[in-house]
């Protein structure tokens, strides 16, 4: 029986092709599928290859599809112009690492050129010199990390200046553990598997290779070539994916290290092996609930019976639809009918002199939040992240009024948000079957307090956790809609079983460490759950962020624009740019920069749908789950970012912390939506953000 494999180099290269010649490829890559022997494939040998099952295929007059063939396998390797296909296959071979047992591509040393550091990296300084990060590493540890054993000369010579660019040339699995022994971690050595059938059956060699077992399923796996999370999974995502937990579980990592992509899979994974299930695959906005469907629609492809057991739904909309189902439709107040009510309560009570902007917040993060019903849980309720410490009796005058709202939402027939989710935890408390036997979240750091209260109903059987029952993916320095609190409160215990993620896919080791400044090394949450940023690491190299202030907004508008034109220039698409602003009042100053450069473009709504061919310009609160190659985040201005209308109506010192805290992490969100470029500009006076940005 022939294997018909896949690598990610192939699916990397093919990307890299325009529309025809992709087209002519996947054609070429399924008729082999169907007939890897069929004569009119024109296949050739590779002459001067040090490895000789190399062949070549024809696929139309000026590209090649590179393969390796032996009697039980052929593998699609690579696509390009016929010159640069030729010289990819000469330069590497295929083997099983001596050490490790993984398959994997090594690139042959004498065939690389001296490496160098490019020039975007280095900086003009003095000649000294650099101390080699691994000389006192063993050989045999080396090895361990499936180092290639002709590249140990290099690895043992690498300096910071030049272990990036080295890393470029290894297998996966030895790069990023180089990575992260130069920042100080500790590396996952990759495991041996016990009598391998083949080296392509080692978790590490599965990250790089895939077996195709039908056309239907390579059909999907080419369909959209650049999504290779879709087919390749790192073994550090997959144990996660995979594993059994005894109760609640939570990944975590900084932006662009894998944690939706952790998700999808987990939510595939427990409709799979669990067959009569049915599962939630959850966010809190419909704007991710859309990004979150696409993506399971290339993950699932062609399996509609899957599909049908596996619902994604935004946490309001699953909500709403389980309330009207057992409550009737409900009758939500809104946030402005809310302040109303307050104002009015409060003008009936002698002595008030709490301002607007603290009885709501008092009312949305305590009383409504945490479903309070009595003056004695008011008065006892704990107060975290409200550091504003009322007497007594002026905690009565505010119970009075806050009462005197409920009481009227009672009369009208209203219901809040808090109050539906707090309602449908008790329905869901008495059911023998909840509706959902596993529920996955994305963004899981920016649940309220009630959503959760809902999630832990629907995690457990009779009172007791349910093996499964809940997986949380989520970033603590991403929040930016809700008020820290503790998850044990409300019965949902991650400890022991919450693990931080730190191989950052997306992007560059210069825009990561840049964009890290804007949050403290680690973040903890309320439950003492620690994120730890250090040593997360980038497995790709690029230019550095530039951060700019100009004098006046016509100068920001034309550099923007120049900027964009430039990357154009580079061979960046339309659609492969991004512009983010803080809020919609500076989104004209995004289209004047992108009209500036001459593209077309696109203003995103809450249904954050791209467009081929066209520049997308978002606010930053659209940007989670967005991606770009090269991304320009304008607008950057005192009282732009932070917003001083939310500092403005800041009730107590917490809060003020908590508006700063939200700002940065918006800013954060924005930059680390890009891969490769990133532009930050402003008009002077600059955000106080930037600063941090620019600092050594």
């Amino acid at each position: 029986m022939m294997h018909f494999r896949i690598a990610d180099t192939f699916t990397d290269s093919l990307a890299r092709l325009n529309g025809d010649e992709q087209k002519a490829a996947k054609t070429t890559a399924f008729d082999l599928q169907l007939n890897p022997v069929n004569p009119g494939m024109q296949l050739h040998k590779i002459e001067k290859s040090k490895d000789k099952n190399f062949w070549s295929v024809r696929v139309s007059a000026d590209v090649r599809l590179i393969v390796h063939k032996t009697q039980g396998s052929l593998l699609l390797c690579y696509v390009d112009h016929h010159d640069n296909a030729y010289d990819w296959a000469r330069r590497r071979r295929l083997e099983a690492h001596p050490k490790t047992g993984a398959a994997q591509f090594v690139e042959i040393r004498e065939t690389v050129q001296e490496i160098l550091v490019p020039s975007y990296v280095a900086e003009p300084r003095p000649a000294q010199y650099a101390e080699p990060l691994f000389a006192k590493v063993s050989d045999d540890e080396l090895l361990g990390y499936g180092v290639p054993g002709e590249w140990l000369p290099d690895v043992r010579a690498a300096t910071e200046e030049t272990l990036l660019t080295l890393a470029d040339h290894l297998p996966g699995e030895a790069a990023e553990a180089l990575l992260e022994l130069a920042t100080g971690g500790t590396p996952r050595r990759p495991q041996p598997v016990e009598a391998p059938e083949s080296p392509f059956d080692h978790p590490d060699a599965q990250r790089r290779f895939r077996v195709m077992s039908n056309v239907e399923e390579l059909e999907r796996a080419l369909e959209f070539p650049w999504d290779k999370w879709t087919v390749f999974l790192h073994p550090e995502q997959r144990q996660w994916v995979e594993r059994d937990y005894t109760g609640p579980a939570r990944v975590s990592g900084s932006a662009g290290t894998g944690k939706t992509i952790v998700a999808l899979h987990r939510a595939v994974f427990l409709a799979r092996s669990h067959r009569d299930s049915r599962v939630l695959l959850t966010t809190f906005s419909e704007t991710l609930a859309n990004a979150l469907r696409t993506r399971l629609r290339r993950l699932l492809g062609n399996e509609p019976r899957l599909a049908e057991r596996l619902e994604v739904h935004a946490l309001n909309a699953i909500g709403e639809r389980l309330y009207e189902q057992h409550f009737g439709r409900p009758r939500i107040a809104t946030r402005e009918l809310i302040r109303r009510y307050i104002a009015e309560a409060s003008a009936g009570q002698e002595g008030q002199k709490f301002s607007p902007a603290f009885s709501l917040s008092e009312w949305e993060e305590l009383v409504d939040a945490w479903q309070l019903v009595s003056w004695e849980a008011y008065r006892d309720v704990k107060r975290l992240g409200r550091k504003t410490r009322l007497p007594e009796a002026r905690c009565a005058t505010l119970w009075a009024i806050f009462d005197a709202v409920r009481k009227r939402l009672g009369a009208e027939g209203l219901t809040t948000r808090a109050g539906l989710y707090s309602r449908l935890a008790g329905q869901l408390a008495e059911r023998k079957h909840p509706p959902f036997d596993y529920v996955v979240v994305d963004e899981a750091q920016d649940l309220s307090v009630a959503q959760l209260r809902f999630l832990a109903a629907m995690g457990t059987d009779a009172g007791a956790e349910r093996p499964n029952g809940l997986f949380f993916a989520g970033d603590l320095g991403q929040r930016i809609f809700q008020q820290p609190f503790s998850w044990k409160s409300l019965g949902v215990d991650i400890r022991g079983r919450a693990r931080t993620l730190h191989i950052n896919y997306r992007t560059s080791h210069q825009i990561r460490t840049q964009a890290d400044r804007l949050l403290a090394p680690e973040v903890a949450d309320v439950d003492g759950n620690v994120e730890e940023r250090r040593g997360t690491v980038s497995v790709f190299n690029g230019p550095p962020p530039v951060v700019q202030t100009f004098d006046s907004q016509a100068k920001e508008i034309e550099a923007v624009g120049a900027w964009l034109a430039d990357r154009s220039k580079e061979g960046v698409m339309p659609h492969e740019m991004g512009v983010f602003v803080r809020s919609d009042a500076e989104l004209e100053r995004a289209r004047a920069a992108v009209a500036r450069a001459g593209m077309p473009f696109k203003v995103l709504d809450e249904g954050v749908e791209t467009s081929h061919g066209q520049v997308s310009i978002s606010s930053m609160h659209l940007a989670k789950g967005l991606e770009f190659r090269a991304v320009a985040v304008m607008a950057c201005d005192d009282e732009v970012i932070p917003l001083q209308s939310r500092i403005e109506t800041v009730a107590d010192d917490t809060d003020l912390e908590e508006v700063y805290n939200t700002e940065r992490h918006l800013l954060y969100v924005a930059c680390t939506r890009a891969r490769d470029h990133l532009l930050v500009t402003s008009v002077a006076p600059a955000s106080e953000f930037l600063d941090d940005l620019r600092q050594a």
